[in-house]
Protein backbone atom coordinates (compact mmCIF):
# COMPACT_ATOMS: atom_id res chain seq x y z
CA UNK A 1 0.00 0.00 0.00
CA UNK A 2 3.13 2.69 0.69
CA UNK A 3 4.42 1.75 -2.53
CA UNK A 4 1.55 2.81 -4.13
CA UNK A 5 0.41 5.90 -2.28
CA UNK A 6 3.73 7.51 -2.72
CA UNK A 7 3.19 7.96 -6.65
CA UNK A 8 -0.40 9.19 -5.87
CA UNK A 9 1.08 11.77 -3.03
CA UNK A 10 3.70 12.52 -5.65
CA UNK A 11 0.86 13.15 -8.34
CA UNK A 12 -1.26 15.33 -5.88
CA UNK A 13 2.14 17.51 -5.23
CA UNK A 14 2.25 17.73 -8.73
CA UNK A 15 -1.02 18.77 -9.38
CA UNK A 16 -1.25 21.16 -6.17
CA UNK A 17 1.94 22.80 -7.48
CA UNK A 18 0.61 23.17 -11.31
CA UNK A 19 -2.51 24.48 -10.00
CA UNK A 20 -1.04 26.95 -7.64
CA UNK A 21 1.21 28.07 -10.77
CA UNK A 22 -1.95 28.90 -12.73
CA UNK A 23 -1.88 28.42 -16.58
CA UNK A 24 1.22 28.39 -18.67
CA UNK A 25 2.60 31.86 -19.32
CA UNK A 26 2.76 32.90 -23.29
CA UNK A 27 6.13 34.55 -24.01
CA UNK A 28 5.65 37.98 -24.77
CA UNK A 29 8.94 38.36 -26.28
CA UNK A 30 8.46 35.64 -28.56
CA UNK A 31 5.76 37.81 -30.20
CA UNK A 32 7.62 40.18 -32.67
CA UNK A 33 10.93 37.71 -33.04
CA UNK A 34 10.22 37.56 -36.64
CA UNK A 35 10.74 38.96 -40.19
CA UNK A 36 8.43 39.62 -42.90
CA UNK A 37 8.38 41.17 -46.53
CA UNK A 38 6.17 44.39 -46.59
CA UNK A 39 3.25 44.01 -48.46
CA UNK A 40 3.73 44.45 -52.41
CA UNK A 41 7.58 45.14 -51.95
CA UNK A 42 10.54 43.77 -51.35
CA UNK A 43 11.93 44.80 -47.88
CA UNK A 44 11.75 42.45 -45.40
CA UNK A 45 11.58 44.22 -41.72
CA UNK A 46 12.46 43.12 -38.46
CA UNK A 47 9.25 43.20 -36.16
CA UNK A 48 11.15 43.85 -33.18
CA UNK A 49 12.94 46.68 -34.85
CA UNK A 50 9.54 48.03 -36.24
CA UNK A 51 7.37 47.54 -33.71
CA UNK A 52 8.90 46.50 -30.71
CA UNK A 53 8.47 49.04 -27.49
CA UNK A 54 5.30 50.18 -28.22
CA UNK A 55 1.46 49.59 -27.97
CA UNK A 56 0.10 47.73 -30.72
CA UNK A 57 -3.08 47.29 -32.71
CA UNK A 58 -2.46 43.84 -34.51
CA UNK A 59 -5.13 43.07 -37.60
CA UNK A 60 -5.48 40.31 -40.22
CA UNK A 61 -6.84 41.66 -43.43
CA UNK A 62 -8.41 40.39 -46.79
CA UNK A 63 -9.35 42.34 -49.60
CA UNK A 64 -12.64 41.26 -50.70
CA UNK A 65 -14.43 41.01 -47.47
CA UNK A 66 -17.15 42.37 -46.16
CA UNK A 67 -15.28 43.62 -43.35
CA UNK A 68 -12.92 45.73 -45.70
CA UNK A 69 -14.49 48.75 -45.09
CA UNK A 70 -12.62 48.68 -41.54
CA UNK A 71 -9.71 49.87 -43.57
CA UNK A 72 -10.84 53.53 -42.98
CA UNK A 73 -11.22 53.36 -39.25
CA UNK A 74 -7.97 51.21 -38.46
CA UNK A 75 -6.36 54.36 -40.59
CA UNK A 76 -8.28 56.50 -38.41
CA UNK A 77 -6.58 55.12 -35.44
CA UNK A 78 -3.39 55.23 -36.89
CA UNK A 79 -3.92 58.72 -37.45
CA UNK A 80 -5.41 59.72 -34.35
CA UNK A 81 -3.22 57.94 -31.83
CA UNK A 82 0.45 57.18 -33.70
CA UNK A 83 1.74 60.45 -32.02
CA UNK A 84 0.74 59.17 -28.79
CA UNK A 85 2.76 55.32 -30.11
CA UNK A 86 0.33 53.21 -30.76
CA UNK A 87 1.19 51.06 -33.82
CA UNK A 88 -1.00 50.27 -36.50
CA UNK A 89 -0.16 46.45 -38.07
CA UNK A 90 -1.88 44.91 -41.03
CA UNK A 91 -1.38 41.16 -42.19
CA UNK A 92 -3.09 40.43 -45.33
CA UNK A 93 -3.95 36.38 -45.33
CA UNK A 94 -5.99 34.18 -47.61
CA UNK A 95 -6.59 31.81 -44.72
CA UNK A 96 -10.41 32.52 -45.12
CA UNK A 97 -10.40 32.30 -49.06
CA UNK A 98 -11.15 36.07 -49.30
CA UNK A 99 -7.69 37.80 -50.20
CA UNK A 100 -6.73 38.96 -54.12
CA UNK A 101 -3.29 38.43 -55.14
CA UNK A 102 -0.74 40.48 -53.42
CA UNK A 103 -0.56 43.57 -56.07
CA UNK A 104 -4.49 43.61 -55.60
CA UNK A 105 -4.17 43.77 -52.03
CA UNK A 106 -1.70 46.45 -51.81
CA UNK A 107 -4.35 48.11 -54.15
CA UNK A 108 -7.26 48.08 -52.05
CA UNK A 109 -5.17 48.68 -49.60
CA UNK A 110 -3.05 51.48 -50.12
CA UNK A 111 -4.80 53.11 -53.13
CA UNK A 112 -8.52 52.51 -51.95
CA UNK A 113 -7.83 53.51 -48.69
CA UNK A 114 -5.15 55.24 -48.62
CA UNK A 115 -3.26 52.79 -46.01
CA UNK A 116 -0.36 54.30 -44.09
CA UNK A 117 0.42 52.16 -41.54
CA UNK A 118 2.45 49.14 -42.06
CA UNK A 119 1.03 46.16 -43.71
CA UNK A 120 2.75 42.77 -44.30
CA UNK A 121 2.48 40.40 -47.11
CA UNK A 122 0.19 37.47 -47.10
CA UNK A 123 1.40 34.95 -44.27
CA UNK A 124 -1.30 32.16 -42.66
CA UNK A 125 -2.80 33.23 -39.18
CA UNK A 126 -4.87 30.44 -38.50
CA UNK A 127 -4.62 26.34 -37.72
CA UNK A 128 -1.44 24.59 -38.05
CA UNK A 129 -0.24 26.65 -40.67
CA UNK A 130 -0.09 29.90 -38.62
CA UNK A 131 2.59 31.82 -38.92
CA UNK A 132 4.37 32.22 -35.44
CA UNK A 133 3.26 35.94 -34.74
CA UNK A 134 -0.51 34.68 -35.08
CA UNK A 135 0.33 31.43 -33.23
CA UNK A 136 1.96 33.73 -30.56
CA UNK A 137 -1.82 35.80 -30.25
CA UNK A 138 -3.27 32.87 -30.52
CA UNK A 139 -1.80 31.32 -26.94
CA UNK A 140 -2.51 34.57 -25.44
CA UNK A 141 -5.96 35.16 -26.36
CA UNK A 142 -7.70 33.46 -29.84
CA UNK A 143 -7.02 32.73 -33.00
CA UNK A 144 -8.77 34.69 -35.78
CA UNK A 145 -11.98 33.00 -36.44
CA UNK A 146 -12.35 35.59 -39.66
CA UNK A 147 -10.81 38.47 -41.69
CA UNK A 148 -10.34 41.43 -39.06
CA UNK A 149 -9.50 39.94 -36.27
CA UNK A 150 -8.22 42.98 -33.55
CA UNK A 151 -5.13 42.28 -30.86
CA UNK A 152 -4.37 45.29 -28.67
CA UNK A 153 -0.85 44.58 -27.39
CA UNK A 154 0.65 46.29 -24.61
CA UNK A 155 4.44 47.49 -25.14
CA UNK A 156 5.62 44.53 -23.59
CA UNK A 157 4.18 42.39 -26.02
CA UNK A 158 1.19 41.07 -24.25
CA UNK A 159 -2.56 40.55 -25.44
CA UNK A 160 -4.64 43.11 -23.48
CA UNK A 161 -7.53 42.92 -25.27
CA UNK A 162 -8.82 40.98 -28.73
CA UNK A 163 -11.33 42.22 -30.79
CA UNK A 164 -13.76 40.11 -33.30
CA UNK A 165 -14.55 41.00 -36.97
CA UNK A 166 -17.88 42.38 -35.82
CA UNK A 167 -15.95 45.33 -33.32
CA UNK A 168 -15.56 47.81 -35.70
CA UNK A 169 -12.12 50.20 -34.99
CA UNK A 170 -13.87 52.96 -34.13
CA UNK A 171 -16.31 51.33 -31.93
CA UNK A 172 -16.22 53.45 -28.42
CA UNK A 173 -15.06 49.86 -26.16
CA UNK A 174 -11.88 50.12 -29.23
CA UNK A 175 -11.30 53.61 -28.47
CA UNK A 176 -11.65 53.15 -24.81
CA UNK A 177 -9.22 50.21 -24.33
CA UNK A 178 -6.53 51.77 -26.61
CA UNK A 179 -6.79 55.29 -24.37
CA UNK A 180 -6.55 53.18 -21.58
CA UNK A 181 -3.46 51.01 -22.98
CA UNK A 182 -1.91 54.71 -23.93
CA UNK A 183 -2.45 56.32 -20.15
CA UNK A 184 -0.58 52.87 -18.50
CA UNK A 185 -4.11 51.86 -17.32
Amino acid sequence: MRTLSLPIVTLAATLTATLLAGPAQADPGALLDHELRRLHSSEVVNLQERLGGSPLLLVNTASRCGFTGQFEGLEALHQRYGDRGLKVAGFSSNDFNQEIDEEGAAEVCFVNFGVTFDMFAPISVSGDEAHPLFAELAQQSEAPRWNFTKYLVDESGRVVAHYPSSVRPESPAMREAIEALLNGE
